[in-house]
Order: C-alpha cells, then sequence, then structure tokens
C-alpha cells in the first residue's frame, strides 16, 4: 500500500497531490488521505453487487464469463450500503465546491446508489442512459435483454456551478444538442485487455468512448479527475489523452500492472489539439469598451445594424448614439417624416440602444451591430473575438 504523509493546509494542490498516480489499497481509506475540496471530477464505477448464485450457461453450453470476483460480493444490501455510504462521503469531501461526480451501475446498485448520494446532499443533475450497440443476450429467455446502464451526473451541492462544455458536446454530436441516451459499443476488440491465455483480464472494462464523452463534457484541461474503483485504468487512459490529471485507487495489482503499462503507452496531447468550442459564458469577458480603448472601434464610428437600417455612432466611453435611421431613397413615408422630424436622440450601451431601437425588451448588440469595411458589413463580434484569441496562438 502506498502511504503519504499528512498535507499541509498550505499546499499547493496540483503540486502536492498524487497526480497521475495510482494509490493501492481501499478506496475508503485512500480517500481519507486526500485533502477537502481538492478535486475536480470523480468518476465512480463501483461493484455492482450482482448476487450471482449460479453459473450461467450459453445455449451451446459454453461457460459465460460473470462477474464473480470478491470485490462484487457483499453479505447483503445491507452491507453494500454501508460501503457506498463510506465512499460517497469521502468522495463529496475531496470534491471542489464546484466538482461533480459520475457514478454508473445496472438494475442491481444504482437506484440504490441514487437514493444514498442524494440523502448526502449531492444534487442530481442527470441519469445518462449508456445504450449498449452489442450488449450480451439473455442466454436463459427469462427476462428483457440487459442492454443499458445507468449514469448519474451529480453536483456536490443545490445551486453549486459546475462544469459543463455544452457547446463541444453539441459540436460532437454533429452541432445537435447532446441528450442523455448514448448509444455507444461495449469494450471488445483490440481495446479489451486480456490475459495470457486469452480470457478477460478484468469482467467489467469500460469503453473508452464513455469515459471520453463524460471527460470530454465535464472537466477541463489540467483538471483533476479520480477514480475509486480504478480497474485496468480507463478513466486514467482517457484522462491523458484529453490533457487532464487522474488519480486512480485500486486493490488488484494485477490490475494495476496492466493499468500502468496502458498509460504509459499514451503520448500526452499538444495543448492545441484538446481545445473544445466554448458556449459564450465560457469565454473572456471583453466589454465593448475595450475595443475602442483599443483602437479597433474608433469614437465617432458608424455602427449599423441588419440592412443599414439603424445606425449609431461610437461615443469615447463606449456608448452608442442613434443617428440618421435610415437612407431617404430606401425610406417610407412615415419613415421620411421621421427623418425630417427627426426625435430626440437616444443613448445607451450596444445593447440597451439595439433594442430601444427596435422596440424589443433585449438585444445581443455584438451580434445587431456591425462596422463597414469597405461595402461589406463585419460584425462587432469578430472584432471581440480576436481580443479573445490573443495569447492564444502556439
Amino acid at each position: 500500500m502506498t502511504h503519504f504523509p499528512p498535507m499541509p493546509k498550505d499546499i499547493d494542490i496540483k503540486t502536492d497531490l498524487p497526480l497521475n498516480r495510482i494509490l493501492q489499497g481501499d478506496c475508503v481509506a485512500q480517500l481519507r488521505r486526500l485533502p477537502s475540496a481538492s478535486i475536480d471530477m470523480v468518476f465512480a464505477d463501483p461493484p455492482y453487487n450482482l448476487q450471482l448464485k449460479n453459473q450461467l450457461y450459453r445455449p451451446d453450453q459454453s461457460k459465460v464469463a460473470a462477474v464473480d470476483e470478491g470485490w462484487d460480493k457483499f453479505a447483503d444490501f445491507e452491507a453494500y450500503d454501508k460501503f457506498t455510504r463510506a465512499w460517497l462521503t469521502q468522495a463529496r469531501r475531496i470534491l471542489k465546491p464546484q466538482g461533480t461526480l459520475w457514478v454508473m451501475g445496472s438494475y442491481h446498485n444504482i437506484f440504490r446508489i441514487g437514493a444514498i448520494l442524494q440523502d448526502l446532499g449531492y444534487w442530481v443533475l442527470n441519469d445518462i442512459i449508456w445504450r449498449k450497440a452489442n450488449p450480451m443476450p439473455n442466454f436463459k429467455g427469462t427476462r428483457f435483454t440487459n442492454a443499458h446502464e445507468t449514469l448519474i451526473w451529480a453536483a456536490r451541492q443545490a445551486g453549486a456551478a459546475y462544469v459543463f462544455n455544452y457547446q463541444a458536446m453539441k459540436a460532437l454530436n454533429d452541432d445537435i444538442q447532446m441528450r442523455s441516451d448514448w448509444f455507444l459499443p461495449i469494450c471488445s476488440g483490440g481495446e479489451r485487455l486480456k490475459t495470457n491465455d486469452g480470457s478477460k483480464l478484468h469482467p467489467t472494462q469500460k469503453p473508452e468512448s464513455l469515459l471520453y464523452r463524460i471527460l470530454l463534457a465535464a472537466s477541463q484541461a489540467g483538471d483533476i479527475v479520480l477514480d475509486p474503483f480504478f480497474g485496468t485504468g480507463t478513466t486514467g487512459a482517457v484522462a491523458r489523452q484529453l490533457g487532464r490529471n487522474f488519480i486512480g485507487i485500486e486493490t488488484d495489482t494485477r490490475y494495476i500492472r496492466a493499468a500502468k503499462a496502458r498509460i504509459a503507452k499514451i503520448k500526452p496531447p499538444a495543448a492545441a489539439d484538446i481545445e473544445v468550442t466554448k458556449s459564450a459564458k465560457q469565454q473572456k469577458r471583453v466589454p465593448f469598451g475595450v475595443l475602442v480603448e483599443r483602437g479597433l472601434v474608433k469614437p465617432g464610428t458608424q455602427l449599423f445594424g441588419a440592412a443599414r437600417r439603424y445606425q449609431a455612432r461610437v461615443r469615447a466611453d463606449g456608448s452608442l448614439q442613434t443617428t440618421a435611421p435610415v437612407a431617404a431613397k430606401r425610406a417610407t413615408k412615415k419613415e421620411a417624416q421621421k427623418a425630417t422630424n427627426p426625435p430626440a436622440k437616444k443613448t445607451g450601451s450596444i445593447h440597451q440602444l439595439a433594442a430601444q431601437m427596435q422596440n424589443i425588451p433585449s438585444c445581443n448588440g455584438w451580434t445587431f451591430w456591425h462596422v463597414a469595411k469597405g461595402k461589406k458589413l463585419i460584425p462587432i463580434d469578430e472584432l471581440r473575438q480576436k481580443i479573445r484569441n490573443e495569447g492564444n496562438d502556439g
């Protein structure tokens, strides 16, 4: 078992945590060694407590490699619930205030886990259905084929801020909003780790595609992702691919050796390769006044709305003032009369004035207003993006 000395309160978490390492031992004991509020995400694939009583055979009488490991056996539901409450309690303690928990399971355990995590104060954000593209058949023909597993995504507490890369998920899904039912294959082929005799090394190894989607959705480059049931290291492998840090906890030395070898083969990505599409809220805030300060839009510049129908002049402090609304040749009779007897000039921010001129409650001035570049109109949002991109090259 790996031991860590007590960590002082003033540590630099990112340099003193056992980053990109696998801790061997009981998950609850190892979780207790970690400092509070130090982890960005916990992904957990705990024992399912399948309660298997008999061997399972295919129609040709070949034996099905079921989950019969000692780590999946509990005396009763009370013992399983006690274990679940213990690790979920520690997981919540080590999560940062904006951190989230992902936990998955089958019908055997996910409902018990869901009730316990809600009792502990977690706030459920989504339940995700992983629909398996190639599930194992129900060989006895006595029930429906178990073709899915359930994931719970939960914030540390109600009302907490959390990371959700919405635009990245939309981009991953051909620019369509990502749904909560995910159709992905189970782990198979070359991705499945095998023993020397060709059998599965781990009975419940999860596919990298599943972890890829989870980490891309709810973490950022450089974040720390902890997996208290590390197994053969799928979480660590995907974390390394996406430029995240990981901490794994695992009891079985066979799995630890395999996970270390697997992760060591992965080359860390370049920073530019793991950038994702960001939503407006995730991007650096740039007030319109910064464009004026930087000379990208000078005081006195004329801004135009759609089809040049609306016009305003930029003032030195970044506010706008209305100017002649329409060209005479395009004016209707009513508009021409207004031009002859124009109303008092209005002033306001790029958003306020755009809304006032259209007589609507609100308007995004960044997309409404344009600046003339020759005969073309360029949205002022393009100028804002130039400032946002500064420092991102290389």
